[in-house]
């Protein structure tokens, strides 16, 4: 392998062409699941190291549980030592990985939790599967004393028994039934609920698992699914208690063969709760944080925030002792950076830049000076203010200023954070395509930022959100636009509507086609799914809104929604971007993100009085592979 360090022409030609500094700094939850930022192990490890070594005392039955606490100011590190665990456990293995970083509904922040739950299971753990996948060989290993590997489980056992049950004429829950009713015989006292186990199960079928992975979080069915599964269609969407309920049971079930590493971040700062309660976001997470500690068998609990939320807020709740014992066993205090610090968090970074140009430089810290980088350590520095010095002054030494005309125009403050999370989003768009309150968010605030401006003929003059119950909240329309049209007032009633069941479309339709209570002189529906023709009383509802009540229907599209949570999701962490209301607002207005939206624009449009095309058929079975390339006997059927 050459050491030879590559031309300098090369290398300048490289750093003027990109600067790997020019990005936003703030670690978001694709940094934390995917490659994530360069890390430089060193910096903190003595944190990082505190949490793997508690880990492993639990996972060697030293201990059952433990809540940590790392404390840091803004910008020094906190989610790097979170994306650093996370990656350091998929090395390892044996523990599921769980983070939580959404307090935007305090009202619900039991069912964000369960999602967060679920779906961070859904993402892939150590052995090239899903966290949940892993879970659930490993009870299939226990309860027949087996030792397979879950990819075989997943690509070879699970289509060949689903494949010749289906050839032979017989429904694929067959196979499923049986092996449930073998665990809960050995294992007789695993659960309460036998269907966790049946899910669980579903999660080894490809085809399947994203519904079962989706009834896990306690998500209606359409009830084709529900059928072809074996799983009840839970009546309703979960309220918190019973949401709660669901949590209590997976964490019990989870708890018997996993460790579990629950991370909370971004509890810090206001919103999300009700302005009269004298509780704050970080308190309200907090006593979650600490009824979650005592349902769970083997975990570790990471909780990351600043100083003076830890000190004003937690330590200062009423019996704040029942949380900080739990939370905060101990307690690790972040340091500023010292100058070995930053000169390892440049290399790590010049590493990575040049590495992917394939590219050797002069030096490790090429094109900075190692002196200079010690000096500005001299100044306890965040990591973020470090990073930012070095995007200001990546470039070629001694290079000659540009003249002003060929001075490039600067970026939008908000441009990096913006298409950063885009990039996250065509990656993980279908976690989101369901969740109604985040859709309607993203919504609302495009709509927000259209007041005073005319659209499809309708001048958008206030955004009003519908106030409805926490158990009304999933079934109920989101906001209300008010506008004037052709110099009449009209007043739209917007409702993202996702769920699959009947039952559940016919509940909202018949609150969005109620005009006189919600005060609205037209309906819209949100929604990319088509209604069941099994859905009897949900189909009169909806003739109803689109031909009698002049309403719409508006088919939501991944494309379209996309650029919108992207703005949303950008918003939401304005004060980690260090970006204002006015930098959103106008980057918005600039990039025409809301007027030239094809959703937006429609939403304001005449209505067509037509059902969209397009719409995802549920009631279609699930399509599972007809073809399985494998043998018999490379598969052992005893189970």
């Amino acid at each position: 392998m050459t050491t030879t360090p590559s031309l300098i022409e090369d290398l300048n030609s490289a750093i003027k062409e990109n600067n790997p500094f020019d990005k936003s700094l703030v670690v978001k939850q694709a940094e934390i699941w995917g490659k994530g930022f360069p890390d430089a192990p060193s910096i903190n490890a003595y944190a990082s190291d505190a949490v793997i070594d508690e880990i492993r005392k639990i996972q060697a039955g030293k201990r059952s549980s433990i809540g940590l606490t790392i404390t840091a100011e803004k910008g020094l590190g906190k989610s790097h030592i979170i994306s650093r665990i996370r990656h350091q456990l998929q090395i390892e293995g044996g523990a599921l990985f769980v983070c939580m970083a959404d307090f935007s509904d305090l009202k619900r922040l039991k069912s964000i939790f369960l999602q967060t739950l679920v779906f961070s299971l859904k993402r892939e753990g150590s052995q090239k599967v899903s966290q949940w996948q892993e879970l659930a060989t490993d009870l299939i290993n226990d309860v027949f004393g087996k030792n397979f590997n879950p990819q075989y489980l997943v690509e070879q056992v699970f289509p060949k028994q689903i494949a010749q049950r289906l050839a032979k004429g017989i429904k694929p829950v067959s196979y499923v039934d049986s092996l449930r009713s073998k665990v809960l015989d050995i294992k007789s006292d695993l659960t309460d609920n036998p269907y966790l186990i049946q899910a669980l199960l579903w999660t080894l079928s490809k085809p399947h698992a994203t519904f079962a992975i989706n009834w896990l979080c306690g998500k209606m069915l359409a009830q084709t699914q529900s059928d072809e599964m074996g799983l009840p269609n839970p009546q309703k969407e979960l309220d918190e208690t019973s949401s709660f309920n669901l949590i209590c049971q997976l964490l019990d079930l989870i708890g018997t063969y996993k460790t579990l590493v629950i991370c909370f971040d971004e509890l810090d700062g206001v919103g999300g709760g009700d302005t009269d309660s004298p509780y704050t976001r970080s308190m309200v997470a907090a006593s979650l944080i600490k009824d979650v500690y005592n349902l769970t068998k083997n975990g570790v609990f990471l909780t990351v925030m600043y100083p003076q939320t830890w000190r004003d807020e937690i330590r200062t709740m009423p019996r704040s002792e029942a949380v900080t014992d739990r939370i905060g066993e101990r307690v690790l205090d972040l340091k500023y950076l010292n100058s070995d610090d930053v000169v390892n968090l440049v290399t790590i970074w010049l590493q990575d830049f040049y590495g992917q140009k394939e590219l050797i430089p002069v030096h490790p810290l090429y094109p900075f000076d190692e002196l200079e980088l010690r000096e500005l350590g001299k100044e306890k520095l965040i990591v973020r203010r470090v990073l930012q010095w070095c995007k200001d002054n990546f470039k070629v030494p001694s290079i000659i200023e540009p003249k002003t005309e060929d001075i490039l125009p600067q970026k939008h403050p908000v441009e990096n954070a913006f298409n950063e999370q885009l990039a996250d989003l065509e990656i993980s768009i279908d976690e989101y395509l369901d969740d109604k309150h985040l859709l309607a968010y993203a919504l609302w605030l495009c709509f927000v930022s259209l007041i005073g401006e005319t659209v499809e003929g309708v001048k958008v003059d206030d955004i009003e959100e519908f106030q409805h119950s926490t158990s009304e909240q999933n079934n109920s329309p989101d906001f209300k636009i008010i506008g004037d049209e052709n110099g009449k007032t009209i007043k739209i009633g917007v409702m993202v509507h996702q769920i699959s069941s009947g039952q559940g479309v016919q509940a909202g339709l018949k609150k969005l086609v109620n005009y006189k209570k919600l005060d609205i002189t037209r309906g819209c529906l949100v929604r990319s799914k088509a209604i069941s023709r099994g859905a009897a009383k949900a189909q009169v509802y909806l003739q109803q809104l689109l031909e009698s009540q002049g309403g719409e229907w508006v088919l939501l599209q991944a494309e379209d929604i996309k650029p919108l949570l992207a703005i949303a999701f950008v918003y939401a962490s304005r004060d980690d971007y260090e970006l204002s209301d006015e930098h959103i607002f106008d980057f918005i207005e600039v990039k025409e993100l809301a007027i030239n939206n094809p959703l937006i624009r429609e939403i304001l449009s005449d209505p067509s009085g037509q059902q969209p095309d397009n719409l995802i058929d549920e009631d279609i079975p699930i399509i599972i592979p007809e073809n399985v390339s494998s043998s018999e006997d490379e598969i052992d059927l005893a189970i």
